[in-house]
């Protein structure tokens, strides 16, 4: 993470346009016995309008870190996140804190707002007047790989 010059935040992206494809969507697909896939193609699948609500304010970060391991986000995974959306309690959000972004869940209660990881190796950041915290951004999508167990 870094700064311009006139000390504003640089957020490390992937540009939009990497994804920007018609796919061929074959519907649902069997977790049991295989069938014939080429015979239920349904349309053609746009990810950009199946994953991107706001283009305008969409943008993709990779994840450095095991934090959120519980909630299914792994190291090197691929977030997208809206920026234009308001983030509601237990949203998974990009925070700025202390000058790092960070990927948490959102907790707002009554009486305190906190930022939870989903790994219990990892402590909640209570937000507050000593603690301040900036959301960046709602994460809407995760891309990755299918993992080894």
């Amino acid at each position: 993470m870094s700064t311009t010059p006139d000390g504003t935040w640089k957020v490390p992206v992937i540009p939009i346009e990497s994804i920007r494809t018609d796919l061929p969507f074959f519907g649902a697909v069997a977790a049991g016995f295989p069938s014939p896939a080429d015979d239920y193609i349904e349309e053609r699948l746009n990810l950009d309008r199946y994953l991107i609500k706001n283009p305008s304010a969409t943008f993709f970060v990779r994840v450095a870190g095991s934090s959120m391991t519980g909630a299914g986000i792994y190291p090197d995974d691929i977030l997208i996140v809206d920026r234009s959306l308001e983030p509601k309690s237990k949203d998974v959000v990009i925070a700025l804190i202390e000058g790092e972004f960070t990927v948490k869940r959102f907790v707002k209660t009554p009486n305190r707002s906190y930022l939870k990881p989903e790994n219990p190796s990892y402590k909640p950041i209570e937000i507050s007047s000593e603690h301040p915290a900036t959301i960046w951004g709602v994460v809407t999508n995760v891309i990755h790989k299918p993992y080894e167990l």
